[in-house]
């Protein structure tokens, strides 16, 4: 842990602000995250074998639909959200070192 030594004292002394706002972005990007999920249709693929349902050329296509938008969109909020909490972590881990907790 000898590289935590190497962060200067005005950036150890600024991490509560940072902390505070990744914390903010985290709760924003969750929230999105949460709205963009619900607004996501259900998907039922393995069910219409049993209904006697055949795949049509809309089903085919999904690439450029809406359903395939929010699916990356999904995956985009997800990641980010996944890079903040480890941001947010190591900015807590560092700051705790330099206080000598």
């Amino acid at each position: 842990m000898s590289f935590l030594s190497s962060v200067p004292d005005w950036v150890a002394n600024s991490f509560p602000y940072i902390r505070i706002v990744l914390v903010c972005l985290m709760v924003a990007i969750g929230l999105a995250l949460i709205l963009v999920i619900m607004f996501q249709p259900s998907s039922s693929s393995g069910m219409g074998a049993l209904s006697g349902q055949r795949d049509t050329f809309y089903a085919k296509d999904k690439s450029k639909s809406l359903e395939s938008v929010m699916k990356k969109v999904t995956v985009v909020l997800g990641i980010i959200e996944g890079v903040l909490a480890i941001l947010f972590f190591v900015s807590l881990i560092i700051s705790r070192y330099n206080l000598g907790y």
